[in-house]
């Protein structure tokens, strides 16, 4: 037992050592930020990812290093996933639609009312907040239908009975949410071109007909893949073909 206890405190202090390491790590990047040595800041921002840690901070700084640095595509790659880790941080909102002003992105076509309703709904929380909610609505759940099933009171247990359905079904949209989100970070199909500038073609080989050439930092998403190509489609709706090896999955 003894041991035992000894291998938790060496474990434990281990992890508290290497966290502090990365906290002197970012506040080394931070101040090279600070002192215009951009590239130097990435590196160490690459490092710390490197070693499996990651945040929404630390994307958000290598994107904010990446920018001030010149290379749009990493900058915006970085930011996005920073926003998917906290779609509630303005900071983050705020630069990358400064990043993206630079790039040629084609017009966006707006979202119908309900689906942009739906879309501010679910940003309100990430998907940790909205799994916190659904135990939330899960235990008041429980209570419901204890009160429906114990109470003394006809009237008491009528409440607890339609209560019980309502929680229900807002924890059911609470846990959809959750996981839709934790997906969306997980198994991302959204990319960034990372080359200076790419051709857009009808086919996946190099005799398909051009139909635009692209930019470094736009913005598209993975439909499909045929071995080094993939198919893509850009924010206006057009879908064509590119070399796979030209894009970073978000």
């Amino acid at each position: 037992m003894k041991m035992k206890k000894i291998f938790s405190i060496i474990m434990l202090l281990i992890a508290v050592s290497s966290y502090a390491a990365d906290d002197a790590r970012m506040q080394q990047a931070l101040s090279l930020c600070q002192e215009g040595k951009f590239d130097e800041a990435v590196n160490t921002y690459e490092a710390i990812l490197g070693e499996g840690r990651e945040s929404a901070t630390l994307y958000y700084n290598l994107g904010y290093a990446y920018y001030k640095s010149g290379q749009l595509g990493k900058a915006i790659l970085n930011m996005e996933r920073a926003q998917r880790l906290n779609p509630t941080d303005t900071d983050v909102k705020a630069n990358l639609e400064q990043a993206y002003s630079l790039t040629d992105q084609m017009q966006t076509i707006e979202p119908v009312f309900f689906v942009r309703w739906w879309h501010q709904f679910t940003n309100i929380l990430n998907s940790d907040g909205w799994a916190v909610l659904f135990i939330i609505l899960f235990v008041v759940m429980l209570l419901g239908i204890g009160a429906f099933l114990f109470a003394d009171v006809i009237a008491l247990r009528k409440v607890g009975f339609f209560s019980a359905i309502i929680v229900f079904f807002l924890a059911v949209v609470s846990l959809s949410i959750s996981i839709s989100k934790r997906n969306s970070v997980l198994y991302s199909q959204e990319a960034i071109i990372m080359s200076a500038s790419v051709t857009l073609t009808t086919s996946p080989d190099k005799n398909g007909t051009e139909m635009a050439v692209l930019h470094e930092g736009t913005h598209l998403t993975i439909v499909s893949e045929l071995g080094e190509w993939i198919e893509v489609q850009l924010k206006d709706g057009n879908i064509g073909w590119l070399k796979k090896s030209e894009v970073e999955v978000i």
